[in-house]
Formats: C-alpha cells, sequence, structure tokens
C-alpha cells in the first residue's frame, strides 16, 4: 500500500484548503413588495415573479392574516408612489 513520505505541511494543506469556504449568497429585490430573495425565484411573501402573481398567497391564508397581509400591501404602495423632493445631499449620495 501507498504511504507518503515526507508529512504535508500545514502551509501546503492550507493552500489547498483556500478555495473552500461559504459565500454570502446573492440577493435582490423583491418588485412588488421590496423583500430581498434570490434571483429568479418567485417570491415567497407576495407571490409574484417579472411583475405577473404567479402565486396566490392571500387564498392561502386564515381571514385575519389576510387582512393583515393586504394592509401592509396598501401602505408599502402609499410608500412606493410618493415621489420626494431630491435635496443637495440626496443628489451627492447617489
Amino acid at each position: 500500500m501507498a504511504v507518503p513520505k515526507r508529512r504535508k505541511t500545514s502551509s501546503r494543506r492550507d493552500q489547498r484548503r483556500m478555495h473552500l469556504f461559504l459565500k454570502a449568497p446573492i440577493l435582490m429585490l423583491c418588485s412588488k413588495c421590496k423583500k430581498p430573495l434570490k434571483p429568479h425565484i418567485v417570491c415567497k411573501y407576495c407571490g409574484f415573479y417579472n411583475n405577473k402573481e404567479v402565486v396566490d398567497i392571500l387564498g392561502k391564508l386564515t381571514k385575519k392574516e389576510r387582512k393583515q397581509r393586504e394592509k401592509e400591501m396598501k401602505t408599502k404602495e402609499k410608500e412606493g408612489g410618493k415621489d420626494k423632493p431630491m435635496t443637495m445631499e440626496g443628489l451627492s449620495k447617489k
């Protein structure tokens, strides 16, 4: 049976393992509810994909949860519709 002739140093071992680490997932924002999600996946919160409703999320909820979710969605739409005048500080940050 083959046996290594020399011991591998910790430096060589660590160089070999240099690419073995966890990477942070790439996230994007949902176009409807602005929640972070992975690309090319239906939003679990609102059920939209590519600006089209794919899954009826509200149909699966209880009456109380549905009311609360609808209220949250209306407030999000109102916030998104408001155009705030840009100040000099806001322009400089872009």
